[in-house]
């Protein structure tokens, strides 16, 4: 009895001890006369310390580690509201019933996020567009063009164009991509 009643205690002070960081979930496995403590463990990133040739390269990464942190939750978000839409649209007869649903609900997520997103840098909604492509695996000239059709999002191309962006451009979390990607993965872990 005073063997279970340890175990127990351990069990749940580790519990308390790793439930803040990286444990997902904790079992406690009896086998005949053994006991497994099983965890389920996070992810956990292991990055090189960040190392700034100069002050321009460091403010940039804290940069991006700030527009993370505010428009990753959005990224998300805006993936499952997307993912509803196509849902919803698919399950309409036809184009007239879907026009319809999609400007009602075009209004619905105006209301939402208006005020979040005109509060947003110009830095941000760039970051925003990237993160868009990294959650859906769509650029975001292929959203506005599946949801606005083709020549609303070659206008909206053109308007990005002329403030040096490009709707078109694709997430390259390998090359160009690297340092948001290590930051979204240590958002992610609670890291940073």
């Amino acid at each position: 009895m005073k063997k279970i009643f340890c175990i127990l205690v351990i069990f749940v002070f580790t519990n308390l001890v790793y439930s803040q960081s990286v444990v997902d979930s904790v079992m406690l496995q009896i086998n005949q006369n053994d006991t497994f403590y099983l965890a389920r463990m996070q992810d956990v990133w292991v990055y090189p310390k960040m190392v700034f040739k100069n002050k321009k390269q460091e403010r940039f990464y804290w940069k991006t580690v700030r527009d993370v942190k505010k428009t990753l939750p959005f990224a998300k978000e805006l993936t499952k509201e997307m993912q509803v839409a196509d849902h919803q649209l698919a399950l309409l007869p036809d184009d007239k019933a879907r026009r319809k649903w999609w400007r009602q609900h075009e209004k619905y997520l105006f209301r939402k996020y208006e005020n979040d997103f005109r509060h947003m840098t110009a830095s941000q909604g760039q970051m925003l567009m990237k993160l868009m492509d990294r959650e859906s695996d769509r650029t975001s000239y292929e959203i506005i063009k599946h949801y606005r059709g083709k020549a609303s999002a070659n206008f909206w191309q053109f308007v990005a164009k002329l403030f040096k962006n490009d709707l078109k451009e694709e997430y390259d979390a390998d090359d160009k991509d690297r340092i948001v990607e290590r930051v979204i993965n240590l958002v992610e872990a609670g890291m940073l």
